[in-house]
């Protein structure tokens, strides 16, 4: 394993020298003795790197994954299914390891996806301008802040409490930078207030933030609350979930300036919670505000067509002053996966993956509310996530069978305590085209009979007597 050490002992000696110390111990004879742990670390000796590959893969078998076990976790990451198309067209090498975009003559392949990335973000957002792509959907919303302060030389910032906790907590890190305020509109009836939202928007009032639907899953009435916002001259800022566009208005025809989001439902598998992509859409107007790259489309001199990078407003470009992000890159290979996944879709295999989803939602909805002592948190429409509230502690509700080692997991859903401590006795549960009716029954059940009597209810099912979550729709 010596190949592995960082630095050998004859390299410590070399830099302890140039630096002009004679050990380690004088090196840190600044920080207090007491605070110094003065022996050495207590770790096991060391493995083979066959031995470390078996016990890593002894600890991986402990953990429930989405293949194992059907997941309902949601709050903005989802378990989709991904067409293996999208890793057959990702992995090939003009995508994997593309040029830098700056120069159009040797990187056509990945300006035409931003290109098209962008024509599909602005249709299905109903916006006429798209960036290339930001990170993910939290900076992004601390963009918009950043575009909105700009645009309208205010500094005060609005959130609905239905925004993503994510993104709140972004906006009033960056609001701090910013010289930003942040003001939160509370939630009645499990949707924004519109009373609330009403007061809060001011003449200092830069930006509103809404999101539709809400991080509760319930539909806002966007065009609505919007009126407020454009009354008092406020920019209006819509976080959306690209899946649920295929059937909801899209932010654009309900008043909305901005519109941004997670891409990661779209071709991204959750791998422990990323990488992922961010989108970002807005009216023509401010196109030259908008953060990260554009990509265009344009003629070479012979009159062929070919695609360019239009816009560039980071600093690495023009004059600090003058630009709208420090964005080093996006994360171009993820979007690109999402757009290999839009276009295996086709317009309306996109919406009839959301009709599934409202249909397969509402009917979780309606199984789990109807359970004895469980009711929905709100009556609002859902798409493909609700709320639910229970009667019993849901540290006993969601627990799954432990053995003498301990508890067992906890069922794949999302408490809202950690986030919303009026909600602690609520739970989010998240619907994807790979949960099956037969999915949703196992959830109903075990929230509440738990293991017992599953067995001879269900016939796909594991030893463990889960039912088998092979991503297909069932």
């Amino acid at each position: 394993m010596a190949g592995y050490a960082p630095i050998t002992p004859t390299d410590q000696a070399e830099m302890l020298a140039a630096i002009g110390v004679d050990s380690i111990d004088e090196l840190f004879a600044q920080i207090p003795e007491d605070l110094r742990l003065g022996r050495p670390l207590d770790l096991p000796d060391g493995m083979s790197e066959s031995e470390v590959y078996r016990f890593l893969a002894g600890l991986a078998d402990t953990n429930l994954d989405a293949e194992r076990i059907p997941s309902f976790l949601g709050a903005g990451m989802y378990d989709h299914y991904v067409p293996a198309i999208v890793e057959a067209i990702i992995g090939r090498s003009e995508f994997l390891t593309p040029y830098t975009p700056y120069q159009p003559e040797v990187s056509q392949g990945g300006l035409q996806v931003m290109f098209e990335f962008q024509t599909a973000m602005s249709e299905l957002t109903g916006l006429p301008v798209s960036n290339a792509g930001l990170y993910e959907g939290p900076s992004a919303a601390a963009s918009a802040a950043y575009l909105a302060m700009g645009q309208t030389g205010r500094t005060g910032l609005v959130a609905s409490r239905g925004l993503h906790p994510h993104s709140r907590e972004t906006l009033a890190t960056h609001a701090v930078g910013f010289g930003a305020t942040v003001a939160e509109v509370g939630l009645e009836g499990g949707l924004t207030s519109g009373e609330e939202l009403e007061a809060a928007v001011t003449e200092e009032t830069a930006a509103v933030f809404l999101q539709n639907p809400n991080f509760l899953g319930a539909v806002e009435d966007v065009a609505a609350l919007g009126e407020a916002v454009a009354a008092k001259g406020a920019l209006l800022v819509v976080a959306v979930d690209p899946m649920t566009l295929g059937i909801l208005r899209p932010p654009g025809e309900c008043g909305a300036d901005i519109a941004y989001g997670e891409g990661q439902p779209l071709g991204n598998r959750l791998d422990f919670g990323g990488p992922s992509f961010g989108f970002f859409c807005a009216k023509e107007e401010h196109i030259r505000k908008m953060p990260g790259r554009i990509a265009g489309e344009t003629t070479d001199a012979d009159g062929r067509r070919g695609f360019v990078l239009t816009l560039q407003t980071r600093e690495q470009h023009i004059r600090r002053e003058k630009a709208t992000s420090n964005i080093c890159t996006a994360q171009a290979l993820n979007a690109l996966a999402g757009m290999v996944h839009l276009a295996w879709l086709g317009k309306r295999g996109f919406v009839e993956l959301g009709e599934l989803l409202a249909r397969r939602t509402a009917h979780a909805r309606r199984l789990i509310g109807g359970l004895e002592g469980f009711e929905p948190l709100a009556d609002a429409p859902v798409v493909r996530e609700f709320a639910i509230r229970s009667e019993r502690p849901l540290d006993e509700v969601l627990r799954l069978p432990g053995d003498e080692a301990g508890p067992g997991p906890l069922l794949p859903v999302y408490p809202l305590g950690r986030d919303y401590p009026e909600y602690e006795d609520a739970f989010l549960v998240a619907i994807t085209e790979s949960r099956s009716v037969e999915d949703v029954e196992w959830l109903a059940h075990m929230l509440e009979h738990g293991q017992a009597g599953w067995d001879e209810h269900i016939h796909d099912h594991d030893e463990a007597g889960n039912p088998v979550a092979n991503g297909a729709v069932r």
